[in-house]
């Protein structure tokens, strides 16, 4: 049910990315599921993903802005209000908030919480990915909390069974937006 992979991962070199990128465009292109490139530009063109997400310590917004493909998606992290209005001013089609919990899959991690997320769904009008430590049991109150989606890892590598973690959190995700709807 997962309707974006995205590519994550800060210890291969590029030269072994690459081909990952490649098989995994090229499947997430069979199932109508985008595939979104982490930090690195030139991989992402490289293997013709659906897009880029940067980083605070990554290529600037604005610049990758123009050196990627007006059809392609540009995300970005944030973690406080001024970054999510300069990420919407300097061209980003989506703003990920976070920390919203403590997350095992970056420890280092700023816990933002909540309100936070709130508060940047004030301040921007993009679509808002929560990031960090995203359950199928507090999906929910991100949604509610101002999330367009939410981006999660351990939820669903950490599962016994991968498809049933990310349907859970999709179908919870799913009901939050009937009940909204109605």
């Amino acid at each position: 049910g997962a309707k974006t992979i995205q590519l994550r991962d800060k210890l291969s070199s590029k030269r072994e990315l690459l081909p990952i990128a490649q098989k995994l465009r090229n499947l997430c292109a069979e199932h109508n599921v985008l595939f979104i490139m982490n930090d690195y530009l030139d991989l992402a063109l490289a293997a013709d993903a659906d897009g880029l997400h940067l980083g605070q310590d990554d290529l600037p917004i604005k610049i990758a802005r123009k050196l990627l493909p007006m059809d392609k998606i540009l995300g970005c992290s944030t973690t406080s209000i001024d970054q999510a209005v300069a990420a919407q001013a300097q061209g980003a089609d989506y703003i990920a908030v976070g920390s919203i919990y403590p997350t095992p899959s970056k420890e280092r991690a700023k816990v933002v919480g909540l309100d936070r997320l709130r508060d940047v769904r004030q301040a921007v009008t993009l679509p808002l990915v929560a990031i960090g430590g995203i359950t199928k049991d507090n999906v929910a109150e991100v949604m509610t909390a101002g999330a367009n989606a939410v981006a999660v890892i351990s939820a669903i590598l950490q599962a016994k069974n991968i498809e049933v973690a990310a349907r859970q959190i999709v179908d919870k995700i799913e009901a939050h937006r009937e009940q909204i709807d109605r």
